[in-house]
């Protein structure tokens, strides 16, 4: 009975979603075209990152090796672009990395890549008004944070005058979610604001390249001697100078860091239902864009980490700060005019992706009914609009930007990794034929319909997917998530590697070992033939190193950062077994 009672659990975790099934279609009159998606994509990635970015990673954990970092962060992101670009060829409906979970690895899965990815949602609007508060008073000269000070210290205790001005930013961004406009009002605005950032970050690179000076790519001891600063014996606040200030471990840091600047593109497979074709288009604009924010990134901070010593760089307004280092104060207005431009844009997209993932998990019976309450005028959710705006604004409260970021970036970096599993897995799975149930041909037609044996499992004796060697790849994929988990883990502690430990080495050779193993018997099982618009290539091995990538840059992030996403996922955990297992649609 015990038994059986856990086997019945076991399958209500893993109970998947057909992908038969359709959504409900929107009912919108927008029909995009792929140069649309482009521009709402670059408009989603372009966006407070480029601007804050060099100040925390440049200033004090990379230096100039900045754009290594941004090179290391694009591999990451290019390689999740492609696993989006072929999943949403095969599922081209509207949910992003939640549903594709849904349909491919099961209900737990995806409620952990939901739970996560709203987590980061909230932390980007946390972050977002964080950016504008500091830039704001930034450019009027500290001026908010002097009179704070000055006229409302002696009246209130210290911290509500330190984050006073903080929780009024929150505030105004938290009531401007609530009349969100619809999404074909977007559209216009996204076009001219996606241009103009264009036209200023290019305006910032050819500056860059005319003002830039070499030296700073290459500093000593002595510059910073004259410069009045000093500490360059250790990794202190300068670090050892050089191109490479902060060692090998300061530039996956930073890596982990610059993730954020490339998070955005998944969000245009949220739009799949308003897209004229999403086999085609979606796949394409996810490439196009990812390419185009690449190459703006990486000769943004080539720009920039030559045009000022990187101890120089100041969290916050860096990029117009540049312009005042060079002497060239119009530029400094004109780069701020676009900071402001690009924050504005972000507050009028950031909270649709979110409202349309809670809406579709309440809908779909994880989460509770009343956070899929629409409001009549604006057709948003507008009590999910309200509880998570408020969260955003504790953040504020809470956690400085550097946090914020790597929050950020670690709900996205979960999904894109279970993004990877899922085309990892659909690759390999048996067709399901038209008017089939794909629930009731697994039932008949399972692995159990099939002997397997050691023979069967490296020579499957047939060209096409069978519901056995869909299943062996499924099982496999899953056993590959625990060793190269632990293979990063341990790889983190690489001056340990170095030093030759033979416990550390040997862990690693198993592991090695391991991994091999399973990635060879999924690359024996046959693909499937289906024809579609776009195909990761390298399948198994560009999935998995892809995985391999997200997860390594997870591990460079501290014990600070996944601490608050632990006590997200209790929070997750506790609804999801209290609530959602019961009252999921699925079942």
């Amino acid at each position: 009975m015990l038994c059986q009672a856990f086997h019945r659990f076991g399958q209500k975790l893993v109970r998947r979603l057909p992908k038969e099934q359709q959504r409900p279609e929107t009912d919108t009159a927008i029909s995009l075209s792929t140069l649309d998606l482009v521009v709402l994509s670059v408009d989603h990635i372009l966006g407070a990152g480029v601007y804050v970015l060099a100040g925390e990673v440049a200033s004090n954990q990379a230096g100039p090796s900045f754009v290594i970092c941004i090179l290391v962060a694009g591999l990451s992101s290019v390689l999740a672009g492609l696993c989006y670009a072929e999943i949403s060829s095969q599922v081209p409906h509207s949910g992003s990395a939640y549903l594709y979970s849904f349909i491919t690895i099961g209900e737990i899965w995806a409620f952990i890549t939901a739970w996560n990815l709203i987590f980061s949602y909230v932390a980007d609007t946390a972050m977002v008004a964080l950016t504008w508060n500091l830039a704001f008073d930034y450019l009027r000269e500290n001026r908010i944070s002097q009179t704070l000070h000055e006229n409302i210290a002696p009246h209130v205790s210290r911290v509500l005058t330190e984050y006073l001005d903080f929780f009024v930013v929150g505030l105004v961004l938290f009531l401007m979610e609530l009349p969100t406009l619809r999404i074909n009002h977007f559209l216009l605005v996204s076009r001219a604001v996606t241009m103009l950032k264009l036209l200023i970050l290019s305006f910032i690179i050819i500056t860059g390249f005319i003002k830039g000076d070499l030296h700073n790519w290459k500093l000593t001891e002595e510059d910073y001697v004259k410069a009045g600063l000093n500490d360059t014996s250790s990794l202190g606040p300068l670090g050892y100078g050089g191109f490479v200030p902060f060692g090998f471990e300061g530039i996956l840091r930073g890596a982990a860091t610059c993730f954020y600047a490339f998070i955005g593109f998944d969000n245009i497979v949220t739009r799949a239902e308003e897209a004229q074709n999403p086999q085609r288009s979606i796949p394409m604009s996810i490439v196009v864009s990812l390419l185009i924010c690449f190459f703006v990134y990486f000769s943004v901070s080539a720009a920039l980490t030559l045009m000022l010593p990187y101890y120089k760089l100041q969290p916050g307004n860096t990029l117009p700060e540049a312009f005042l280092h060079i002497g060239w104060a119009p530029g400094y207005y004109v780069v701020t005019f676009g900071f402001f431009c690009s924050l504005s844009a972000r507050i009028l997209g950031f909270m649709l992706p979110i409202k349309q993932l809670i809406y579709k998990m309440a809908t779909d019976g994880l989460l509770f009914p009343v956070l899929a309450w629409i409001h009549a005028g604006t057709y948003t959710p507008i009590m999910a609009a309200v509880i998570f705006g408020i969260i955003a604004a504790i953040m504020i409260f809470l956690f400085k930007l550097t946090d914020l970021l790597d929050l950020r970036s670690i709900g996205s970096l979960i999904s894109h990794s279970l993004v990877a599993l899922c085309v990892l897995i659909l690759r390999y799975q048996p067709e399901v034929k038209n008017g089939a149930n794909e629930a009731e041909m697994q039932e008949e037609n399972g692995p159990s319909a099939e002997r397997l044996t050691l023979q069967r499992l490296l020579f499957p004796g047939s060209s096409t997917p069978t519901p056995l060697s869909g299943w062996v790849v499924r099982v496999c994929s899953l056993l590959l998530v625990l060793p190269l988990t632990l293979l990063c883990l341990v790889l983190a502690q690489w001056p340990v590697l170095l030093s030759g430990n033979p416990v550390w080495i040997s862990l690693v050779v198993v592991l090695l070992v391991f991994i091999t193993g399973l990635t060879g018997v999924i690359w024996r099982q046959p693909q499937s033939s289906s024809r579609l618009h776009f195909k990761v290539p390298a399948v198994p091995f560009l999935p998995l190193l892809s995985i391999f990538v997200n997860v390594c840059l997870m591990m460079q992030l501290t014990a600070d950062t996944w601490a608050p996403v632990g006590i997200w996922m209790l929070i997750g955990f506790a609804i999801y077994f209290a609530y959602g297992i019961q009252h999921s649609l699925v079942a």
